[in-house]
Formats: C-alpha cells, structure tokens, sequence
C-alpha cells in the first residue's frame, strides 16, 4: 500500500450524475437503494441528489424524499449539488452533510447551465459558501468544463486557474476540478492541479472526470500523482451532463477501484476493520443499476471481466 498521506477517498456520484442524464426516471425507492448498497460496500461519501428545477432536471424531482429515505443510513455522508441559494436552502432543510456548488469556466456553458456567466457564478459562490459556513455545512466547489466546453470550444488553464482564485477567495473546504465533457488528458491535469496547489498549498483537491474519450482513468491516476485526494465515480460508469451535448459516462467506481489497489494506492473505507471497499459488491450495484435503467450493460468493464487474480 501506499503511504497513509496519499490515501484516497471516492465519492460516489451515480445517484447524482450518473442518473440525471438518463430517459428512464427511476422510483424514489431505486435511487435509496442505490445509495444503501454503496454504502454497503463501504463508499462513505455519496452525492445523492440535485436540488435543480424539476422541469430542467426531472430526475432529481424527488430530492427531498430521497434524503429522507436515508436518514437511518449509518456512515454515510449524503451530498447534495446546489446551484444557487434556493438550492443550499433545500439542501440544509433536507438534510444534506454537505453540498457541492458549481461555477462553470467556461461562459459558454456556464449561461446554458444555470442562466449567468462565469463571474456571476463565481460572486453567487461567495454567497453560497459564506452562509453554508454560518450553517455548519461543509462545502464543495465543483469547477466544471476545466478542461473544454461543447459551445466555447478550449478552456486555457490560465482561464481555469482565474476562477480557481475566486473561489478560493470564498473559503471552500474542498475544490474539485470536473472535465464534464471528457476531453482532457493528463498533461491538462497536471498542470491544473499544479496551478491551483500554487494558489493555495492546503485545500483539498477533488477531481471529477468522464471517460467520453478513455482518457478518465489515466487522468485520475494523473489526479493523485499531482496531489488530488479526492475522485469522483459512478458505480456501472452510467452519467453524463444534460446540458453539454456528446458528454457519456463518469469513470466507473468499479474499474476505478481496480484501477487503484493495482497500483497499490490505498483507497479510504468505512468498512469494519478498514477493510477495502468491496470492488466487486459495487460491480454488482453497476450491472443492477444498467438493468434498472434499461440499459443493455453497464458501461464499466470490472461487472464483466471479473477481478484479477480471480478471489
């Protein structure tokens, strides 16, 4: 294993993005369960819901009841994605342990997503974050399109690492980085996590990538070579951005954790006895989340070739 310092936590992100983008609109009770059987597997962080409009986002409709069904759950800390204050409100009177905002780099992507550019988004964080402290409630800001968006085209990481210091400006407890479209590659992540490390030597960095073009999983081992400790995946690879055309799936949890006790990086669990999180527990959630949503196979692999060597 590795050193105790470069332990890494994933937070689980199939109830959220990896159903958002989905046709199918699940049972309230799908979506519990979705999260119990991560739990159970010993993923401690879990984004479970979205509090968007229900007419932009229909799969997150039932937030509220989501939470609500999770109230019981023992180790688990329920995240919800906010976008504005109204969100954070409904977050902290639903329940949420924490949240995760999201300011968009690009202005292209950024009017598409939530109405305002970059710097609107980047001054309504500030908002966000200052009364989320005040509540006690951990936050996250999410940079999405760091690395291209579908409208405006590249993304310079000196655009990147501007809005990066407004955010840090706020007083985030956690900054993540997300390629919402897949297009990036590691020497993007690289220099990325670089820069925003040179802006701040003490938040933790996250990352959030897609696998549109199968470079997520090289760029998350990129991720942790550069310092991020936290990373993002969905439990069958299922997810994508509604409102950037061509995005596909998150990497899969699955093949994510194979991924990284292969390269004997340590990976934090909330089993008993610190046992590892169950890689083949959460394979079995992604091939049961596909056939729920009727798709014809989860799009990680791990479901289907099996762990290596065979247990």
């Amino acid at each position: 294993m590795t050193d105790p310092a470069t332990l890494v936590e994933i937070v689980e992100v199939s109830p959220r993005d990896g159903l958002q983008n989905e046709k199918r609109l699940l049972p309230t009770d799908t979506k519990i369960e979705l999260v119990r059987r991560s739990v159970a597997a010993g993923l401690r962080r879990v984004e479970v819901t979205a509090f968007a409009r229900p007419d932009r986002v229909p799969q997150m409709a039932d937030a509220e009841d989501v939470l609500a069904g999770l109230a019981d759950v023992e180790g688990l800390s329920k995240i919800g994605l906010v976008l504005n204050r109204r969100g954070l409100d409904r977050a902290l009177a639903a329940g949420c342990d924490e949240i995760t905002a999201v300011v968009v780099a690009s202005d292209g992507l950024a009017v598409r997503n939530q109405g305002v550019d970059t710097a609107a988004q980047v001054a309504a964080f500030a908002d966000i974050a200052r009364d989320a402290r005040a509540a006690g409630m951990p936050t996250t800001v999410i940079i999405a399109a760091a690395f291209g968006c579908p409208f405006d085209g590249e993304v310079p990481t000196e655009r990147v690492l501007e809005v990066a210091r407004g955010v840090l400006d706020a007083g985030p407890d956690e900054v993540a980085i997300a390629d919402t479209i897949g297009v990036g590659v590691p020497a993007q992540v690289t220099d990325i996590v670089t820069g925003i490390r040179a802006l701040d030597a003490e938040v933790p960095l996250r990352a959030h990538f897609h696998n549109t073009r199968n470079t997520g999983y090289a760029n998350a081992l990129a991720a942790v070579a550069a310092g991020v400790t936290v990373l993002d995946a969905s439990a069958g690879g299922i997810g994508g951005c509604p409102f950037a055309p061509g995005a596909t799936g998150n990497i899969g949890t699955e093949d994510l954790l194979y991924l990284l006790e292969r390269s004997r990086i340590a990976v934090r669990s909330n089993r008993p006895d610190d046992a590892p999180v169950d890689a083949l527990a959460v394979a079995a959630t992604g091939t049961w989340i596909a056939t729920e949503l009727g798709l014809p196979q989860a799009p990680a692999m791990l479901g289907r070739a099996g762990w290596f060597p065979r247990p």
